[in-house]
């Protein structure tokens, strides 16, 4: 009774686990099902779960059905009268063995074997799970239309069927071993000893079906060899990544013989039920043993240690010629377009006009100072964030610009503690307001970007920058939930003591319109508040799955995507556009990059609307067979590029994660000749800068300038190279992003005889200059730190200009100044106030200036020197009368007392911009 009640409760248990597990993923599913009908790809959705659910259950029942046979055919043996102890002893009355014999009937037998083929094939059945898309894509393949060079098969078949085939192959070995277990404890439970009692002239049937289970396994193993033979071209043994000499002459041949007698011995298994010579089973699992150990293991280590390494060049060459042509196709480097670039020194005032587009161009503004000083200027209340700094390029009032901007997020998490209620989280604090945007190459005479959209609601420089639909409801830092056309307005932006208010008018979200969506999305976000608030109306809708990295990683789980989505305006409206990538791991003789992946592709330019919600996936690089393959599983997904809008296309852009792995390849797969690639003769390096006092790996950077031989500017990606171990720069490379050259590389060569200054070797010279250096220390023991900004190589006619920015901060602010700009040419260096100063320094009459310190110094958080115009100080003020007000009540009166001195300072200086106007006016 005890074993029923405690067996019976484990039961109940697990019943009401199973139904709480089928509760929530049933509760997910549908608020899947709602929010992706909502974003338009319900088909999306259904092909994944069907794909899922489908490949599921077909292995479920090919592995029920294989223990299920396996476990009747124990049946024909199985005498249940005789499974008993018998008992010599009349006086022991066998309790037990009656009541077992009263329970195992020939049904409850049944019952049994369907019981435990139920159990077993659901659980192993989980091997599948998450592999949906490697039996889509085997089903879909696109091919490469290239071959290997070892067996001659087109790469779809390395890339999209050995997955596959191994998948399958795991699923067949745990047919074939959970079954080989199943029976032997049956077997060894339910019959009689002389059933495992072998004689040499006789065979019964647990020794033949465990003969039988023996030989489809020797099957599997012989499969299994031919899978590992192809796995060859992944291989790590040699030098290169991929099949190496030993591989293909010792380890292939060893694994085509491992595979001829796995099969031989599979078959003769069969012939040995026939035979009636057990012995055979026990020497053919002996022979393959030692077979797989001198053929596997021993011999290709012999071959490499005795003929490979003392002659590795000679054997390997072939090899390494391999290696070098799939790497460079699996990154796409074979595409590279070479030029020379021949270096003088004759650069003039003339070339420099004559290439103004690019002088008016060059980036001053790092990205991340820029963040700091828009956070101080731009934010205007406590609770709006900018996440990140983006570069892009405009065309403002007839002229190609590159701009740096920033979508102006609200973040729930910065409102003051007592406004954290839920009407305030959920119903109106919904969404974000604009952008700022700036010049990348002008700055105020105070040292502060020249800002081209700005404020609330945003002031523009000019018609081309307006913007008619400011709100952000979709973004970066869109992490939680909310409900919109409630009863209770949305606070949509500050203006002045009150605020302005509205009512979402876009097309995201899940309507509320009944009590049965408001009961399950109470249910499905843990909020009861949802069924008691008396705000929502018939038009109500609840908008979640809002950030822009959610709704891209649920819509297409598979694609790899870029960390760095950035704000683009068009038409005067927000959008956000994230590069994303096809990535594999299966790319035979491709060199890894880390432990991700050997194939990647920028195939998918991904466009959300930043105020409907709406995502698109443009598939910009229709040559990847990968894509092709997602495109055949999902033929409502994706669309081609050309139907992505003229004014979004424009900015497009070469993404900076692609092109940095691209050029960290390069860095040894430019190296074609075998021989130079073998003795790394002219191996490369991503040259080191000087950032904000620290060396780190110099990133890739946008810019717009005309190439070499080309006859209009445009927005390229570039990054130098320095030989390794070396510090002088041997060549740059090119990502080009506009028009009909997207995405195509150009790498500018150097000239071999010519020694030209990398950026290490100008960041040293920086620091040798008496005259920089000797500044550099008086600023930074007069309370402010002195930042240097990214050193940028520039390129014009046949030279080059090196330009590194030079910012000021206060030590107790984030609130960075440019304040300096150096300029190397040659053999000269030399820091102004301005890039038109140090340029005229450099190629005008003007002889070099003192360098002069700032005429103020770096203003404190919260204080201007009079670049603010008189509703930015209004602004300010406001801002700092709160955070005073804030420390008041923390009770932290050093800060409250600085913030009085910021706000005492701002107002004197707001009454001054007055007392000016008021003079003018007169």
């Amino acid at each position: 009774m005890k074993w029923i009640l405690r067996h019976g409760l484990l039961f109940i248990l697990a019943v009401l686990i199973g139904i709480v597990f089928l509760f929530k993923f049933s509760i997910n599913l549908y608020a899947d099902v709602l929010w992706f009908k909502s974003m338009g790809y319900e088909t999306v959705l259904y092909t994944m779960i069907f794909s899922e659910i489908g490949l599921r259950i077909a292995t479920f029942i090919f592995l029920f059905l294989f223990f299920l046979v396996n476990l009747l055919i124990t049946r024909r043996v199985i005498r249940l009268e005789k499974v008993f102890i018998e008992y010599d002893n009349q006086d022991v009355i066998p309790i037990r063995e009656f009541f077992l014999q009263k329970i195992l009937t020939p049904k409850t037998l049944m019952l049994a074997y369907l019981a435990v083929s139920f159990f077993f094939a659901l659980v192993l059945s989980g091997i599948t799970s998450g592999h949906w898309l490697t039996v889509q894509s085997f089903l879909n393949s696109s091919s490469f239309n290239f071959v290997d060079p070892v067996f001659s098969k087109d790469i779809k078949f390395f890339i999209f069927s050995i997955p596959f085939y191994r998948l399958v192959y795991a699923v067949l070995v745990s047919a074939v071993v959970g079954s080989a277990l199943l029976v032997g404890l049956t077997y060894f439970l339910f019959t009689p000893k002389n059933q495992f009692r072998v004689k040499l002239s006789s065979f019964k049937q647990p020794q033949i079906h465990f003969s039988i289970l023996i030989s489809i396994f020797f099957l599997l193993k012989a499969w299994s060899y031919k899978l590992s033979a192809y796995e060859l071209l992944y291989s790590e043994r040699g030098i290169i990544y991929g099949a190496g000499y030993t591989d293909v002459t010792a380890q292939l041949p060893a694994y085509n013989i491992l595979a001829i007698i796995a099969l031989a011995l599979a078959v003769l298994i069969i012939i040995s039920i026939f035979l009636r010579i057990y012995r055979i089973i026990i020497g053919s699992v002996a022979l393959l043993i030692i077979a797989s150990i001198l053929l596997g293991s021993v011999y290709p280590s012999a071959i490499q240690k005795f003929r490979v390494e003392p002659n590795q060049f000679v054997r390997e060459t072939p090899f390494i010629e391999n290696a070098i042509a799939f790497t460079r196709k699996a990154y796409n480097l074979h595409d590279i377009t070479i030029k020379q670039f021949p270096v003088d020194r004759n650069l003039t005032l003339e070339d420099l006009e004559n290439n103004s587009n690019t002088i008016n161009n060059i980036r001053l503004w790092d990205y991340r100072p820029l963040r700091q000083t828009f956070s101080q200027l731009q934010t205007l209340r406590l609770y709006y964030d900018f996440k990140d700094v983006d570069i892009d390029r405009y065309w403002i009032d007839g002229e190609y610009r590159q701009v740096m901007l920033s979508a102006r997020e609200l973040d729930q998490r910065q409102l003051q503690a007592q406004a954290q209620t839920w009407v305030n989280q959920r119903l109106r604090y919904t969404h974000g307001y604009g952008i700022v945007m700036s010049a990348v190459n002008e700055t105020t005479p105070e040292g502060l970007p020249s800002l081209l959209v700005k404020d609330i609601p945003p002031k523009t420089s000019s018609p081309d920058l307006e913007i008619k639909e400011p709100g952000i409801y979709f973004g970066e830092l869109t992490t939680n939930y909310v409900i919109v056309n409630s009863n209770t307005k949305e606070f949509h932006y500050p203006s002045g003591n009150d605020n302005v208010e509205t009512t979402y008018q876009g097309n995201g979200g899940v309507p509320l319109n009944s009590i049965l969506k408001r009961v399950f999305f109470a249910l499905f976000h843990a909020d009861y508040r949802l069924l008691l608030t008396g705000e929502l109306t018939a038009d109500s809708k609840i908008l979640y799955n809002r950030d822009i990295t959610t709704i891209a990683q649920k819509i297409t789980p598979f694609l790899h995507l870029d960390k760095d989505p950035y704000i683009v305006l068009f038409e005067g409206r927000l959008y956000w556009i994230r590069d994303a990538y096809t990535v594999s791991s299966m790319f035979p003789y491709s060199q890894p990059f880390g432990n991700n992946f050997n194939y990647i592709r920028n195939s998918i330019k991904i466009v959300t609307d930043a105020y409907h919600g709406t995502t698109k996936f443009y598939i910009s690089d229709n040559t990847d067979p990968i894509i092709q393959t997602y495109s055949n599983i999902f033929p409502d997904l994706f669309e081609p590029l050309e139907q992505m809008p003229d004014g979004l296309r424009r900015h497009i852009r070469y993404p900076s994660y692609y092109f940095n792995i691209q050029a960290r390849m390069l860095t040894l797969y430019h190296m074609q000749n075998p021989q130079v690639f073998y003795n790394r003769e002219d191996a490369w390096s991503i040259p080191q800068e000087i950032f904000q006092g620290e060396s780190q790996i110099m990133e890739p950077y946008y810019m717009i300038m005309q190439l070499p031989g080309e006859k209009e500017p445009e927005y390229i990606l570039m990054l130098p190279f320095t030989p390794l171990n070396r510090l002088n720069m041997v060549a740059w490379l090119a990502g080009r992003s506009d028009g009909d050259n997207y995405g195509k590389l150009v790498l500018y060569q150097f000239p071999k005889e010519a020694h030209i200054f990398g950026p290490m070797q100008i960041e040293s010279r920086i620091d040798q200059n008496s005259e920089i250096s000797q500044q550099f220390s008086l600023w930074d023991q007069r309370g402010s730190q002195v930042l240097r900004g990214n050193l940028l190589v520039i390129p014009i006619e046949n030279s080059l200009l090196y330009v590194e920015p030079i910012f000021l901060q206060a030590e107790q602010s984030k609130f960075p100044e440019l304040r300096r700009v150096i300029v190397a040419f040659g053999e000269r260096i030399v820091m102004e106030e301005t890039l038109e100063a140090s340029l005229a320094v450099l190629f005008g009459s003007k002889k070099p200036a003192d360098v002069k310190e700032p005429e103020s110094p770096p203003i404190e958080q919260g204080e201007d020197t009079g670049v603010f115009d008189q509703q930015q100080l209004i602004s300010l003020a406001n801002r700092l009368f709160k955070e005073a007000v804030e420390y008041q009540r923390r009770g932290d009166w050093a800060e409250y007392g600085n913030a009085l001195k910021e706000l005492e300072d701002v107002l004197n200086k707001l009454a001054n911009i007055t007392e000016m106007g008021i003079s003018a006016k007169e």
